[in-house]
């Protein structure tokens, strides 16, 4: 049986950021701007989503 080494790579904290801050980012456009858009299938797309966190959007 080989034995399986494990590697984990080390980010510098300016990447681990700006990679938090991006992904926030991207999720708040998801939940907030397509939830609040007027396209029916967007708004349809994220209302679940909306109710879950506890946003109103009626």
């Amino acid at each position: 049986m080989a034995a399986r080494t494990s590697t984990t790579i080390s980010l510098p904290l300016a990447s681990r950021l700006t990679t938090a801050v991006v992904s926030m980012l991207l999720g708040v456009f998801i939940v907030y701007g397509v939830g609040l858009s007027h396209s029916e299938t967007l708004h349809d797309t994220a209302h679940d989503t909306r109710h879950s966190y506890g946003f109103p959007c009626h």
